[in-house]
């Protein structure tokens, strides 16, 4: 293999001009043929054992030449960047100019890191978070004990919104019953959003003994059967019950938790806000300080290197969604997104992302971090852990370039971090929409009542009742996975 040139072009882009001699090439013609020769047929010889001029004479001297060159110049192409100190970052468009007896020509464009100009990155000013814990603070994380302590009591009056109502219920398409659209003894929180728009609404107001017809239309983006559909649901409330709140004392407290007094059941959920703020903290201080020095950071970010970034995080979420047993197309439609959406947001995070590791792999080179033998044997025995394989098989599958950049990466960042420094208290800063009461983490978890299917929920039939968040889109910035919001109401 020869590199008879190298071209830097624009947007970060090097052209290689590769040249394969004929030995490289015979060699490559030959390993086709005894990879080939088991599954053509010659007559006058036993299957696989036909000579390869035979073969060739039979099917023409190049029969072998393209094959040859697919699976070869890869090899080669490995080989040159690696001979040339290259590194690609993104998708390499390789084409094959000239194939000849005396072997072929290839050119090959690949994206390589742009040059990065370091702002400060040593000594960012990352602002304090405030980690004082307020009766707020309690209130919301007593929150989830309430509601396990909560009680439905029936009552005589009409249903409010937050009531539980247990109904029987039948729905009409054309003034024929349809298969999923019934159920009896169906208990729904009303404003839980459970059914589809109007349904609840509709209950609103009834009272147990009570029978009504709902006139509705299934949401457009519905299954098909039904999507946007005029329908008509008899509903039959059975019961009314409300929420009895339980008394706020020390009876409670033994009631819901291992405390003998609210005083102490309190003072253990300030004791865990408290831990649950550092901790936030702790994180936010640390991705603050990597992005302070990402802000002051200047390059030409390829946009074949975030295209690349953000195709795998698109296939990757594809591909956990798929092995949840989810049909990728079915979930997208549930959630009302399509793929383009998605695209769009693994897109966002991969500016994000890309952007962040040429910071990273610039201060390392900074600052001339370089990975012991030791470290490097430490990295391999992590990932064997993780994924529980042998480490020879880990070695074997993962090139000790890849462990060693990922290990350089986490050495910059942990730099970064170490010499970041804590500035003025910033203002407390309200709960993202979205996220749970720290309760919800400190609080023993609550088995969830079963629904029971229906056609008039707003999810297909046979879709999945909770979305964890193996199965949201990508965001901007990857955390600590969230624990579940605690329910409105518990039995």
């Amino acid at each position: 293999m020869n590199v008879k040139s190298v071209e830097k072009l624009e947007n970060s882009k090097v052209e290689l001009l590769i040249e394969v001699s004929g030995e490289e090439l015979e060699a490559a013609i030959d390993a086709v043929y005894k990879k080939q020769r088991g599954s053509i047929n010659v007559p006058g010889f036993r299957k696989g054992h036909a000579p390869r001029k035979v073969i060739e004479g039979m099917y023409g001297a190049t029969v072998f030449h393209n094959d040859a060159v697919n699976e070869s110049y890869h090899e080669h192409y490995e080989q040159a960047i690696r001979q040339e100190g290259l590194e690609s970052v993104g998708y390499t468009d390789i084409t094959v100019l000239e194939v000849g007896k005396t072997g072929y020509t290839f050119k090959a464009v690949l994206t390589v890191r742009p040059e990065v100009t370091l702002g400060q990155y040593k000594g960012v000013v990352v602002p304090a978070a405030d980690l004082t814990v307020t009766e707020e603070d309690i209130e919301t994380e007593m929150k989830a004990y309430v509601n396990r302590a909560t009680r439905l009591v029936a009552v005589e009056r009409p249903s409010k919104k937050w009531d539980t109502v247990v109904i029987d219920f039948q729905g009409f398409l054309d003034g024929e019953a349809f298969e999923g659209g019934d159920a009896e003894g169906y208990e729904l929180e009303l404003g839980s959003g459970s059914f589809i728009p109007g349904f609840e609404e509709k209950i609103i107001g009834m009272k147990a003994g009570e029978e009504a017809d709902l006139d509705l239309t299934f949401p457009e983006e519905y299954h098909e059967e039904l999507a946007g559909k005029p329908v008509v649901f008899h509903v039959k409330v059975n019961e009314v019950k409300e929420k009895a709140l339980p008394e706020m004392d020390d009876e409670f407290a033994k009631d819901v938790s291992e405390f003998e007094t609210l005083a102490e059941l309190k003072q253990s959920l300030a004791d865990g806000a408290r831990e649950h703020k550092q901790s936030q903290a702790k994180q936010a201080f640390e991705d603050a300080a990597v992005a302070k020095a990402v802000e002051g950071m200047q390059a030409e970010v390829p946009a074949d290197m975030v295209q690349y970034q953000s195709d795998r995080l698109f296939n990757s979420f594809k591909d956990r969604i798929t092995a949840q047993g989810i049909p990728f197309e079915q979930y997208i439609e549930m959630m009302g997104m399509t793929p383009e959406t998605l695209k769009n947001q693994a897109n966002e995070s991969a500016q994000e992302m890309v952007r962040r590791e040429l910071l990273l792999h610039a201060v390392a080179q900074a600052e001339g971090m370089a990975l012991t033998d030791e470290e490097l044997d430490e990295a391999y025995a992590e990932i064997a852990t993780e994924y529980q394989m042998p480490i020879e098989q880990v070695k074997k599958n993962i090139p000790v370039s890849d462990v060693a950049k990922d290990q350089l990466d986490r050495k910059a960042r942990q730099f970064i971090i170490d010499n970041a420094v804590e500035g003025e208290v910033e203002a407390k800063a309200e709960t993202a929409p979205g996220e749970e009461p720290v309760a919800a983490q400190n609080a023993p978890a609550e088995e969830k009542p079963k629904r029971k299917k229906a056609a008039a929920k707003k999810e297909p039939a046979d879709a999945t009742d909770e979305k964890s968040a193996e199965v949201t889109a990508p965001k901007k910035r990857s955390s600590a996975k969230k624990a579940e919001k605690a329910e409105k109401t518990e039995e």
